[in-house]
């Protein structure tokens, strides 16, 4: 009898992670969530995660505890402060200061190491190269890149012939045709968290570049975004 294939899925419970769980389990994978708790100002990401992997049938949720912020260098894991308001087209010039030095490189070695113990060949990321914020942890020539050094870096690979995929499924949409397709699979984003300095009580902030931009998917959807905010802007939905 077939046995379903496993997919480790790194999950921050935010939307795009979200809607990779759902296009994971939509695939035939048994789906394995990972988490980081990496001492990001935005751990109430981790309960959304939580709510996100029961909600979709991750079959394993793992949280794995590791501190960037002796590195420091990011307004996520240092006393460094977000950018708020900044206009769509400041956004999309240049890498913000929420990147996270190796920050990907780092959760698909920690997903890799899961793969490999799990039997799993592929690993899901959501990493989108076009309505994003200039990481260049998120395009397509390094998930080539790592996925060559994946399969040149394991026992699983090298002596049992397991090779590893990773998939992007949601690097060329827009953030508009993302929630589509998560709603398409009964995501629902009001579990999700995408904002880089939320509340205390874990309402976004509605003003910095996750939540700009993702406010303006939900826009461009013609849908109301039903996570909670502190505070969003007047936006017309644009069909």
């Amino acid at each position: 009898m077939l046995q379903t294939p496993k997919a480790v899925v790194l999950l921050s419970g935010g939307l795009d992670s979200a809607t990779c769980l759902a296009l994971a389990k939509s695939q035939g994978f048994l789906p394995l969530a990972m988490s980081f708790r990496y001492g990001q100002r935005h751990q109430v990401e981790l309960a959304a995660a939580a709510r996100v992997a029961r909600a979709l049938g991750a079959a394993r949720h793992v949280v794995t505890d590791i501190d960037l912020r002796p590195f420091g260098g990011s307004a996520l894991t240092a006393e460094i402060a977000v950018p708020k308001d900044r206009p769509d087209a400041e956004m999309a010039v240049g890498i913000p200061i929420t990147y996270v030095p190796a920050r990907n490189t780092i959760f698909l070695s920690f997903a890799l190491a899961l793969a490999e113990v799990e039997a799993a060949q592929d690993i899901f990321i959501g990493v989108n190269a076009v309505d994003y914020s200039g990481y260049p942890d998120c395009r397509p020539d390094y998930i080539a890149a790592f996925q060559q050094m994946a399969n040149l870096a394991t026992k699983a690979a090298v002596a049992d012939g397991r090779r590893l995929t990773i998939h992007t499924p949601l690097i060329a949409l827009s953030k508009a045709e993302i929630i589509r397709t998560g709603l398409g699979l009964g995501v629902d984003y009001g579990m999700t968290i995408s904002c880089y300095d939320p509340t205390p009580e874990g309402a976004a902030c509605g003003r910095c570049d996750s939540c700009r931009l993702r406010l303006n998917g939900f826009a461009a959807a013609g849908i109301v975004d039903p996570a909670p905010y502190a505070w969003r802007p007047m936006m017309v939905p644009v069909a």
